[in-house]
């Protein structure tokens, strides 16, 4: 007998994982098990999937439902590994422990580059695995170079269309091949899910939906950032005529994070309702056709847009873009495709002018820069785009296109843009450097 095992961290996942079994990318089996695991740094005493409103609508799919966290307490799921010596008994533990027996397994996982997805591949050595991807970062490319033992594994990536004529580059230097996880599925399990709260009972029609997105727990902007970020979205909203706004922070962000935005909002003279359900942002459209969706680099902004056909907004782009380190940061590529993709929030034309872009649209303007980004990123593991990438980057560095790279990163790899090689003493000599402040005080 064969038994799918499929392991889920989020509501969205777990979304994405019945549309998916409900348009049958998968093939029958004898049993399927969602195995969750709850990835918050207090895990134990933070609600995972299985508390959330909706949870019961989607386990349906499943036979039954464990936890991954009960299994390997008191370890952390983000953290702990099976050692090379203990994976023959980890296994046995488990096939006994879930009653598997000499079933033949399969794994659906997410983020095969790290624990917890990596760790269930190791135990299980035997098993096919599939990759599912419900985000943005999929578009990127994988973020650590995999023993090939393990990535050889691999024989799809499933992922759902959110910029529809872009290819991901996911585990491509495997060969993985790439399938569709259908936006009607998706849209259909979503309508199962209940709407948020009474707290939005008063909420008028069409408002301004803004995404938080708890930035400053991955370290890239401070809290206090983070709350002037809320709160140039409430400016940016009410700048485009915009007076009834809901804020949807982050499940995890504290409740301190909407603070400066509900102020900002009064001083403007709008109302600002701040949802504390932890549901689905897309709940959120489907009950209250936002007449604007805005946040910094959200994946909700491109379900809003692709699947729901929203007018969506970016903000914040820019200055995340400047300070993100390292290069290879799997926020890159989310980052570059909302910046290159979406309208500014304070350019009131371009929002109101925007439209979704056509598949064609996406593969001029999005696919070779998404080539470039991947390989600056990681070389090694694209290394056979490489040509490709000097193309682009030959053609299409601009001052507009200029903030998705550094030179230090194009001279190290001696791409276009970057400092030739015979120059490259020139950013340490200090001469150079005196010569280059006299010039630019000269020209002004």
């Amino acid at each position: 007998m064969t038994t799918q095992i499929f392991l889920a961290s989020t509501l969205y996942g777990a979304a994405t994982l019945a549309a998916a079994v409900d348009a049958g990318r998968f093939p029958p089996a004898g049993r399927r098990i969602l195995l969750t695991s709850n990835h918050a740094v207090t895990a134990e005493v933070t609600p995972g999937i299985t508390d959330m409103p909706g949870f019961a609508a989607l386990r349906t799919r499943f036979d039954e439902v464990l936890d991954w966290n009960a299994v390997i307490a008191p370890q952390h799921p983000s953290t702990w590994a099976p050692r090379a010596e203990d994976i023959t008994l980890w296994e046995r533990q488990l096939r006994s422990l879930w009653g598997l027996g000499d079933d033949r397994i399969e794994l659906v996982v997410e983020s095969l580059q790290v624990p917890p997805a990596q760790s269930l591949c190791r135990v299980f050595p035997g098993a096919a695995v599939d990759v599912y991807a419900d985000g943005l970062m999929s578009y990127g490319p994988t973020r650590f170079r995999l023993d090939p033992q393990l990535g050889m594994r691999v024989r799809r990536v499933l992922h759902l269309d959110l910029l529809p004529g872009l290819e991901p580059l996911l585990l491509s230097e495997f060969g993985a091949r790439v399938e569709v996880v259908p936006a009607e599925d998706f849209l259909k399990v979503l309508a199962e899910l209940p709407p948020p709260g009474a707290e939005l009972d008063g909420v008028g029609d069409s408002p301004a939906l803004l995404l938080g997105q708890y930035l400053s727990a991955l370290d890239l902007m401070t809290a206090d950032e983070e709350e002037e970020l809320h709160a140039a979205m409430v400016r940016g909203a009410c700048a485009l005529g915009h007076r009834e706004l809901v804020f949807k922070p982050h499940p995890n962000a504290p409740a301190a994070h909407s603070r400066r935005a509900v102020e900002e909002a009064r001083r403007l003279g709008a109302r600002l309702t701040v949802t504390s359900t932890p549901a689905l942002a897309e709940t959120l459209y489907a009950r209250l056709r936002p007449a604007l969706v805005a946040g910094c680099f959200s994946t909700g902004l491109l379900t809003a847009a692709t699947l729901y056909g929203l007018p969506v907004a970016r903000t914040g782009t820019e200055g995340v873009l400047a300070r993100l380190t390292p290069y290879p940061n799997s926020n890159r590529v989310p980052l570059v495709l909302v910046d290159a993709l979406l309208p500014d929030l304070a350019d009131a034309e371009a929002v109101r002018g925007w439209t979704p872009p056509s598949p064609e649209r996406v593969r001029a303007e999005a696919a070779g820069l998404l080539t470039a980004v991947g390989f600056t990123m990681q070389p090694q593991i694209l290394a056979a785009r490489r040509a490709s990438a000097e193309a682009w980057l030959a053609a299409h560095l601009t001052p507009r296109t200029w903030r998705y790279f550094t030179r230090r990163r194009l001279t190290s790899l001696g791409l276009p843009g970057g400092i030739p090689a015979r120059l490259s003493f020139l950013p340490r000599s200090r001469t150079a450097r005196r010569v280059a402040r006299r010039l630019r005080r000269v020209l002004g």
